[in-house]
């Protein structure tokens, strides 16, 4: 009899974690998550991006706009300021030393809300700067003090997309919080503050609010930049946009407050002047990202290009329109991260050289390895170049499940241009300069990285499918 009590007693614990597993993979999203807005048209749209790269005598250069930019659009808002950053925090190895992005950009906030008062604020981040709030975090609280408004992300109202264990955590675990016996070393580094169990047990979700964008009254900026001190020296891109997708933009932000227990009350007002613009471009998160790219790259024809950076790719539908794509006679070319280094530390390479494996191996996709020395090709950006228009996405969406299967919060814009104009010539132009090293040393040959193991293909397909992975 005991022991059958006992046996009832684990069916029920593993029950009810399999059916909160259950539910929390097929929920509805929230109004707003997984996005797709209307298109807009522009006269114009600024390209960006932050490189490293190495001079042909071996001297290593670092060519960085993004975060002055962010930094003159927030100097120029009059009405309000939204600020969604995924990684904001100082904490890393010592060894190292890096520019203070996370702390240059809270005192930028912070000196706006002394001299503007008036100017609305709103700063939305991640939880795993504090490690779920495990601690406080120096930039946070600054702008805290002078009334602006943080919010950190609660995920819990988006899908798990660690199932196997996120059931079993969302029912026995997170009501016991983060607070205190910490003794635990920092993910973060050694010499940030320390952590506990409940730290690790809920950074084992493995999901985040993963956008980077900056919005003011005139402008939004789109991103794959964080204002993290030791991401500073990563290469990144981002697009600047005006106009009334900045509507957009707010109203998906908006959501991000919701959700996570706050209300951002100030409106886009949208203009009624009348131009001759013929960009169009819209807003396109989460699963929509997915959706949106598929449906490019399924419409290109013989003859078109795809190009593409990225820093993880790894999502099997992609993949395999990639493939279908190559095959088809589109000329594809990538430039991937070498997935080898993380704030100092070793990675084995998955998934991108698994994915570039298979996509060599089966199409005629070629691919070149930014040629990283410390620091990562954190660039999330596809170029298709039809007879005589461009498509291009961007933003912070890794091509992951987790980063385009509604499960991060992601944010990219789309832009369709003709081929003459401008942004069309500046993106493929970046492709260009990357692809064939003009005036220094950007990308390696795929040899370099090659790896075509077995085993490690097979760890990738699994990490994929079931959600037990960083990427």
């Amino acid at each position: 009899m005991k022991r059958l009590r006992k046996r009832y007693f684990l069916y029920v614990i593993f029950s009810v974690a399999f059916l909160t597993s259950i539910f929390h993979l097929v929920k509805p999203l929230p109004e707003d998550i997984s996005f797709n807005g209307a298109f807009h048209a522009v006269t114009d749209v600024e390209f960006l991006s932050d490189i490293t790269y190495v001079m042909e005598d071996g001297n290593g250069i670092q060519e960085q706009a993004i975060f002055k930019r962010i930094h003159e659009s927030i100097d120029a808002a009059e009405d309000y300021i939204v600020i969604d950053m995924f990684l904001f925090n100082d904490d890393y190895d010592r060894a190292y030393s890096y520019p203070e992005l996370s702390m240059e950009l809270s005192n930028a906030l912070v000196q706006k809300r002394k001299e503007q008062p008036d100017v609305e604020i709103v700063f939305i981040t991640d939880r795993i700067n504090s490690v779920y709030g495990t601690y406080t975090i120096e930039q946070l609280e600054k702008m805290k003090a002078q009334g602006i408004e943080v919010i950190e992300t609660d995920m819990r109202k988006l899908r798990d997309s660690n199932p196997l264990y996120s059931g079993f955590w969302r029912a026995y675990i997170q009501w016991f919080g983060t607070d205190g016996f910490d003794w635990l070393p920092n993910p973060f580094g050694t010499e940030s503050p320390s952590v506990n169990v409940r730290s690790y047990l809920e950074l084992l979700n493995f999901k985040a609010n993963h956008r980077k964008v900056v919005l003011t009254e005139k402008e939004a900026i789109i991103s794959s930049g964080n204002p993290h001190d030791a991401s500073a020296f990563h290469s990144n891109i981002a697009f600047v946009l005006k106009g009334d997708i900045v509507g957009d933009f707010l109203t998906t932000e908006k959501t991000v407050a919701s959700i996570s227990g706050s209300n951002i009350e100030f409106e886009y007002i949208e203009s009624d002047m009348k131009t001759n613009a013929d960009i169009n471009v819209k807003v396109i998160t989460e699963g929509q990202i997915k959706k949106e790219l598929l449906d490019s790259i399924n419409s290109t024809e013989n003859g078109d290009e795809i190009r593409m950076g990225m820093f993880y790719l790894s999502d099997r539908d992609i993949v395999t329109a990639l493939k279908n794509a190559a095959n088809s006679g589109v000329d594809i070319k990538l430039v991937l991260d070498p997935n080898k280094d993380a704030f100092g530390m070793e990675k084995s390479g998955i998934p991108n050289r698994q994915v570039a494996s298979e996509l060599t191996n089966n199409s005629p996709v070629e691919v070149r390895w930014y040629d990283t020395q410390g620091e990562q090709y954190h660039s999330k950006i596809t170029l298709i170049k039809k007879e005589k228009e461009s498509i291009i996405i961007g933003g912070s969406a890794n091509l992951t499940k987790r980063n385009i299967g509604d499960l991060n919060l992601e944010t990219n814009v789309m832009i369709v241009a003709d081929n003459d104009k401008e942004i069309s010539s500046e993106v493929y132009n970046y492709f260009e300069t990357i692809w064939n090293n003009v005036e220094g040393v950007y990308t390696t040959d795929y040899v370099i990285y090659q790896d075509d193991s077995v085993m490690k293909k097979v760890l990738y397909r699994i990490q994929e499918w079931t959600g037990l992975s960083t990427f």
